[in-house]
């Protein structure tokens, strides 16, 4: 494969479409999958049970399928899988899954990791995510479609974060942030709702609007949960096109756990 280079050290169980590029001094392991197009840069290290889709760019320094740092794990075959057309700066760290929570971390396509960011193990993210410089999210953090992490954002573990939502730089997340709201501070308080980034997806002026009544029940009016979800199921009504959006919403509030709660 004239793709890889001499340096590169790839382990021959590994499985490599004939298209991929792999720089000077990289380690591949044994249980490696990795699909076309895809290019890994120099001194990355990929390693454990991990799969890899199509056209991901993977800088130098990298490590990727690392045992997981929880103190339980036993030698498991937990996995990470990546999706597609990922971009993943220097110095970034993905670990494999526990057992406990699932036995996979998951990231999921389009999406935009850079540098120094951190998946911990059983974290789910989905699509079209950018995470900034330092992004570190902890065990079986869950992270929607559209969301943005500030540089340095830090996330507790077992802690949602609804789609389209934003995080301030220097956020610590300590509690569920629900859809489409931006949060900053340490710890983190809900600031407004990701407006600006709705108009750039394409969001009608109903649907926005919409989005800001749930925000204003969810924490101007002083309402309990039960009665912001209540007057949400509502909104279909006054704004055209906002169906989708407010299941969101009731979907996220409805698998709220005691223990994490929502961001305030």
């Amino acid at each position: 494969m004239s793709n890889i280079h001499p340096s590169a050290v790839v382990d021959p169980a590994a499985e490599l479409d004939s298209s991929v590029t792999v720089g000077p001094y990289t380690v591949i392991g044994p249980h490696v999958r990795i699909d076309a197009g895809t290019s890994i840069g120099p001194h990355c290290v990929i390693e454990g049970h991990t799969t890899i889709g199509r056209d991901n760019r993977i800088f130098q320094f990298t490590s990727l399928g690392a045992i997981n740092q929880d103190k339980k794990y036993a030698g498991e075959p937990c996995e990470l899988l990546i999706g597609d057309r990922n971009t993943i700066r220097e110095f970034s760290t993905y670990h494999i899954g526990t057992v406990q929570g699932g036995g996979v971390t998951r990231l999921g396509n389009d999406n935009w990791m850079m540098a120094y960011t951190h998946l911990a193990h059983d974290c789910l993210v989905g699509n079209h995510t950018i995470f900034a410089n330092n992004a570190q999210i902890a065990g079986h953090v869950v992270v929607g479609d559209w969301v943005i992490l500030g540089a340095y954002t830090c996330v507790h573990q077992f802690v949602r974060i609804g789609a389209h939502g934003m995080t301030g730089m220097g956020t610590v997340l300590l509690a569920d942030q629900p859809p489409f709201v931006m949060s900053e501070g340490h710890p983190a308080a809900a600031r407004s709702m990701n407006f600006e980034g709705l108009r750039r997806r394409g969001f009608s002026a109903a649907r926005i609007a919409a989005v800001k009544a749930m925000h204003k029940a969810l924490y101007r009016d002083n309402l309990t949960l039960e009665q912001a979800k209540e007057r949400m199921t509502e909104l279909p009504q006054r704004f055209e096109g906002c169906e989708a959006d407010v299941q969101l919403m009731q979907v996220f509030l409805g698998g709220l756990s005691a223990q994490r709660g929502i961001v305030r």
